[in-house]
């Protein structure tokens, strides 16, 4: 799909999110209006209970993942359509100042070369941190721009000013 948004053209934008509460879906699924791309949700081969989202639990799940950088969480399929879009809006709760390692395993998962990458988050209080830091790697080949957080509900007219701001 090709999507013309004031002066910036893309050849095909896909919004990728992983939400483990709902909120980042809400703030993608907004975006994903906004560009006019298509919307694909990275899901866990197991999907994460509350129990596993206690940061305050520090044998969690999600501590237990954050705490090890090797840490690659299974997919529950590989089927993103990555091939088919130039630009790839990839969003995330923020999980100790930076994504999930969920969000490794899916940039690993596929070729991005040549991609640009553009980070967005949900966070109850804390920004992007190192989050584009943290994922180059997982993406060789790649262009990685930290975005913007998306906390609370979300402008579509303000999203389209935003994406037709970026530099890619």
């Amino acid at each position: 799909m090709r999507v013309l948004l004031k002066e910036v053209i893309f050849m095909s934008a896909l919004v990728a999110y992983f939400s483990a509460s709902g909120t980042t879906a809400k703030a993608a699924k907004t975006l994903e209006k906004a560009v006019g791309g298509d919307l694909y949700e990275i899901k866990p081969a197991v999907p994460y209970t509350s129990a596993d989202l206690n940061w305050m639990d520090k044998h969690s799940r999600s501590s237990v993942e954050m705490n090890d950088k090797h840490s690659r969480p299974a997919l529950a399929d590989t089927a993103a359509p990555i091939a088919g879009h130039d630009v790839i809006f990839l969003g995330f709760p923020i999980w100790w100042y930076m994504a999930p390692t969920i969000i490794n395993t899916f940039l690993e998962s596929y070729d991005f070369t040549g991609k640009t990458i553009v980070l967005f988050a949900t966070s109850g209080g804390s920004g992007l941190g190192k989050s584009a830091a943290g994922l180059r790697s997982s993406a060789p080949g790649a262009k990685i721009l930290d975005g913007r957080m998306l906390n609370g509900r979300q402008d579509e007219e303000a999203l389209k000013a935003w994406v037709s701001s970026l530099k890619l």
